[in-house]
């Protein structure tokens, strides 16, 4: 990936914001597209790798940039709707900084190229966005750059018949980037709750 053009991933960032402001209490328990995840373990992973994927771009490494987020159910806490769009401007702030894209990080206890880390943070915002859209009714249509960046990660980093997060789900070169986005994430874009 180097030689990465830098993107804002602010417009992704506000888009999941605003999905995410609108999901009821009623539909935290709404399974989602990650097989494990109802939809507030959704929203805690987000919030979770919003903070991660800050502190990557600040390089400031340490519990939060070498949290696996494999293990235990990320949960919300009770101050997570005005806490998680607070989480999400501040990644999207740290990544305008031109120095996060440069030298090596680390997030999710990997250590990268900060041009790789930014790609990974765009990835988790446009595939996580489909996710908590699907699983609440929402419709969705990602940033463009975001989903670009997205996508030529998750191209990357499939190999053969598995991608980074499971087997691939074959779709057609015809279809929207955004479905080939997501089967090359390991879901089916067919997904419905």
């Amino acid at each position: 990936m180097t030689g990465t053009t830098m993107i804002d991933i602010g417009p992704q960032a506000r888009i999941v914001a605003m999905l995410a402001e609108r999901v009821t209490d009623e539909q935290l328990t709404a399974s989602t597209p990650c097989p494990d995840y109802v939809v507030r373990h959704l929203l805690g992973h987000v919030a979770g790798l919003s903070v991660a994927f800050r502190d990557a771009a600040h390089k400031n490494l340490g519990t939060t940039t070498d949290h696996r987020p494999d293990g235990t159910l990320p949960e919300l806490g009770p101050g997570w709707r005005q806490e998680l769009p607070k989480a999400l401007d501040e990644l999207a702030q740290a990544w305008r900084d031109p120095s996060a894209w440069r030298g090596m990080t680390r997030a999710g206890g990997i250590d990268l190229p900060g041009e790789v880390a930014a790609a990974v943070a765009a990835d988790e915002l446009v595939i996580h966005g489909w996710d908590l859209a699907r699983a609440t009714g929402q419709s969705y249509a990602p940033d463009p750059a975001a989903l670009e960046a997205a996508y030529g990660f998750l191209r990357m980093a499939a190999q053969a018949d598995r991608g980074p997060f499971g087997p691939l789900v074959p779709v057609p070169e015809s279809a929207p980037l955004l479905a080939r986005a997501v089967g090359l994430s390991g879901r089916d874009p067919g997904w419905k709750p």
